[in-house]
């Protein structure tokens, strides 16, 4: 079963312990995604081009590609 994904770009897609890709700035030219759950969301605008910026449960920071919703 697929998972069904919201954009990045806006901040009231996403919420604490939401499960999101993110790609990490050094990892901005080749696409890398990193996986995970949001513990701080550091953006403070509504929405933002590049994806909105968040902390992983695991300390990784970086900008939403998609955030997974439940069926």
């Amino acid at each position: 079963m697929e998972k069904k994904t919201l954009s990045g770009t806006i901040r009231k897609n996403i919420q604490i312990d939401s499960e999101v890709t993110i790609v990490q700035k050094h990892h901005q030219r080749s696409g890398e995604l990193t996986e995970g759950f949001v513990k701080r969301i550091l953006t403070s605008s509504p929405t933002h081009h590049h994806g909105i910026k968040v902390m992983l449960d695991t300390g990784e920071v970086g900008r939403v590609v998609d955030v997974f919703v439940e069926d």
